[in-house]
């Protein structure tokens, strides 16, 4: 008997390790070899698909897409391949989401995607190529995904990810530069066609300023979102702080609200509250197609897989584009959008047993060359789809990453959608020349951030 438990203890403590072991596995030395050889820098396949409609990855150079703090468009004479609308989108249905389908067929008349020439245009600097192949072999997830220990400036936590969390943490973690602001509209539109512009103005700090201060070693970035107008909003001010490793520093968040005119903290800036005057339309962890800490759901790696999504959208950043121009009344105009066809990791994430946010499962789709989520689709707790998100996005060319130029989210169930992180009338629609320091992101800062 005493030797029976003693094995079936053995056997258990021998599979906690082994357990222990897939989790928290490091990438080989062979893995990290592949980058810069077979890999692109970042982990995606160099080698384009077998019938040549996805090209080789050759480096992202010899484009410029912005000036002056504006995105230019070095595609403009490019012309659609075909598009995808209500007439075969069965046909094509294989290389879609069913939120793109399911927006095909809601909107027959209007709602189509344009498919353009692909065109691998992802770069980062070299200084981020050489920081995932540094960081690649130490880098681990801690508890059930919460956070990550080993990561200093990698844009890329797992560039050989074995599951759905890895993959989300390199969205998470992706090159942002050491800091920049940005001016954007969100607007909230009704079934109707109404909406009222908000504007907002997005400050942050990344890791490759973060990391030179001792203090800020397990900060991931510090965030102050502003809002300019309308009136009723101007003013407020909200302040995040996220870390690394979430187990050991879950997230802060303060809000000034200058009606009030003081500070407090904000518990509520996180999972599913209420994103900021969005009129119910999003989530705080909807901004950015998704921010915060993972933890709630179980993140399946479903694979990679072949789809069109949009991809090098600097038509909608068209400075000659209104937002009146841009903004239908069931979604945005497709007329300036652009898809291509990508390869995508797929993730999808369903609700922990005992936990609770409005949404049961959410489906991501990540560009494989950027790690940026370009589309998702967001269900109810019955399994009934209920968002659609897109974000349209290209390469800045000057400091090397990719910059979203407009964000859509369709609710399906009530009939309206949220235009989030347009830039066409902005000026500038960036701003990396910014030379932010800690103090700028401190509950103190709020009050002088406030405009009442």
């Amino acid at each position: 008997m005493i030797q029976n438990l003693l094995r079936a203890g053995l056997a258990a403590a021998s599979f906690l390790l082994v357990s222990q072991q897939t989790v928290l596995a490091d990438a080989t030395p062979e893995q990290i070899a592949r980058l810069g050889a077979d890999l692109t820098p970042t982990g995606a396949e160099v080698k384009g698909n077998a019938d040549g409609t996805i090209p080789a990855w050759t480096g992202g150079g010899g484009i410029k897409t912005s000036e002056n703090g504006h995105f230019l468009n070095p595609f403009a004479a490019d012309k659609p391949l075909f598009q995808i609308d209500a007439s075969n989108v069965d046909q094509y249905a294989a290389r879609l989401s069913e939120g793109q389908v399911a927006m095909i067929k809601r909107f027959p008349e209007t709602y189509y995607l344009p498919i353009y020439q692909t065109r691998r245009t992802f770069q980062n600097p070299q200084s981020a190529y050489d920081a995932i192949k540094a960081e690649a072999a130490n880098i681990r997830l801690v508890g059930e995904g919460e956070g990550l220990e080993g990561l200093n400036i990698s844009p890329v936590a797992f560039p050989f990810p074995k599951n759905g969390v890895e993959v989300l943490w390199n969205h998470l973690t992706r090159y942002r530069t050491g800091g920049f602001a940005r001016t954007y509209i969100q607007a909230p539109v009704q079934s109707n066609g109404a909406y009222t512009i908000q504007r907002f103005r997005d400050s942050g700090i990344f890791r490759p300023v973060l990391s030179k201060t001792p203090e800020n070693d397990n900060m991931l970035v510090k965030f102050l979102q502003e809002i300019l107008s309308p009136a009723r909003l101007e003013g407020n001010v909200l302040l995040v702080h996220d870390h690394i490793n979430q187990l050991k520093d879950p997230r802060a968040a303060w809000v000034y609200n200058a009606g009030q005119r003081r500070v407090r903290r904000a518990p509520n800036i996180a999972y599913d509250g209420p994103g900021t005057a969005a009129e119910g339309m999003r989530t705080v962890d909807d901004f950015d197609m998704f921010n915060g800490s993972p933890d709630k759901f179980n993140w399946e790696l479903k694979g990679k897989r072949e789809m069109y999504v949009p991809a090098n959208s600097y038509a909608l950043a068209d400075r000659n584009l209104t937002y009146e121009e841009l903004l239908g009344n069931d979604h945005i105009n497709q007329d300036h959008t652009r898809y291509e066809l990508r390869r995508v990791w797929e993730i999808e994430g369903t609700l922990k047993e005992g936990e609770r946010h409005i949404y049961g499962k959410r489906t991501y789709y990540l560009d494989e060359d950027s790690w940026f989520i370009v589309l998702g689709d967001l269900y109810d707790n019955r399994g009934e789809l209920w968002r659609v998100r897109e974000s349209h996005n290209g390469l800045e060319s000057e400091n090397k990453l990719i910059f979203p130029m407009g964000e859509p989210a369709y609710d399906l169930q009530a009939g309206r959608y949220l235009a989030l992180s347009f830039i066409s009338e902005e000026s500038p629609q960036f701003d990396f020349s910014i030379k932010k320091r800690d103090r700028d992101f401190t509950p103190s800062a709020l009050r002088r951030a406030g405009k009442k």
